[in-house]
């Protein structure tokens, strides 16, 4: 849970991402190196993360993330960041990935989060509840 001077927010997300052509080559000294540089890209971003796993071919990564940051440019980061630098420092990288690019175009993203729809639409009834007429309550539908 994030506590701000006039927010509080639990965001999180699942980000998954996979490498151009979905190549192997996230193994060994790159794949570790992958790893490093996403731990140090999070930590500079103020972004937590809960768990990840970087695989042969593609990134998972379960994140907590403060509201001032989007999703778009939190994955921008990360793949602009760790295909540069993968990049310069493994220059056999070059021989597969010719066009600079690494990550291959896009990703996915699921939101997740500690409560449920059914939590929610308890909470919206109880304000549209008859006892709570006088509270200026407009219903949104």
């Amino acid at each position: 849970m994030r506590h701000g001077n006039h927010t509080i927010s639990q965001l999180q997300a699942h980000i998954v991402w996979v490498t151009k052509y979905r190549y192997k080559v996230l193994k060994g000294n790159i794949q570790q190196r992958c790893r490093e540089l996403l731990i140090q890209i999070y930590d500079s971003e103020d972004i937590r993360i809960l768990k990840g796993v970087v695989s042969r071919d593609h990134i998972h990564m379960h994140i907590e993330y403060p509201p001032s940051k989007s999703l778009s440019d939190i994955v921008k980061k990360l793949k602009g960041r760790t295909s540069r630098k993968l990049q310069m420092e493994f220059k056999e990288l070059s021989k597969q990935y010719w066009g600079k690019h690494f990550w291959a175009i896009g990703y996915g993203v699921w939101s997740t989060g500690n409560i449920t729809e059914d939590t929610v639409d308890e909470y919206l009834e109880h304000h549209r509840s008859p006892s709570n007429k006088d509270t200026g309550t407009m219903i949104l539908e």
